[in-house]
């Protein structure tokens, strides 16, 4: 929903520039001239889900849970973390369920999930097993204006290899 909504922006960006600058070239049918122009444009940007910062890297991640200053969700089915293990600290609320689990009250989201359920301004970072579907997480919460969301996008795999590879040392 969030991409439609930004893809939609991003057209209407192109043909105000272009209404506006009137850089169309006259030998050139109209699409072949928004096309040299969108050069101009980041079109990954525009309709990419969140800003540069939105991720997380696996020492900031330990970081963050280390100071409790902020929420975890880990967006992998019950059955991946009884089978792989999870992310200490973080709390178990499938990709199907993040929409309408964001929505609930605080008070439901903690019944339901067992953890707190994350404010609007409050860092949440989403997770799952190699990052694939914490980005769909991710999109979904800022849609619903959770403005400090972010994902780890090395999910479970890296978050097990770097915590193997410190009780080898």
């Amino acid at each position: 929903m969030a991409l439609k909504t930004c893809c939609r922006l991003t057209r209407r960006l192109v043909r105000a520039v272009e209404q506006g600058s009137g850089a169309r070239a006259p030998s050139l049918p109209r699409h072949r001239a928004v096309a040299k122009q969108s050069h101009l444009f980041s079109w990954r940007s525009l309709c990419s889900a969140g800003p540069p910062s939105s991720v997380v890297t696996y020492e900031e991640l330990k970081k963050l849970l280390g100071a409790k200053s902020g929420v975890v969700i880990d967006v992998r089915e019950p059955w991946e973390l009884r089978e792989y293990g999870n992310i200490p600290g973080s709390i178990n609320v499938p990709l199907g369920q993040v929409n309408g689990a964001l929505q609930l009250k605080p008070e439901e989201f903690k019944e339901k999930y067992g953890g707190g359920m994350p404010s609007t301004t409050e860092n949440v970072v989403f997770t799952c097993l190699a990052g694939a579907r914490s980005i769909k997480a991710l999109e979904a919460a800022v849609s619903l204006g959770y403005a400090n969301a972010q994902h780890y996008p090395g999910g479970w795999q890296d978050w097990a290899k770097h915590e193997i590879l410190q009780t080898k040392d």
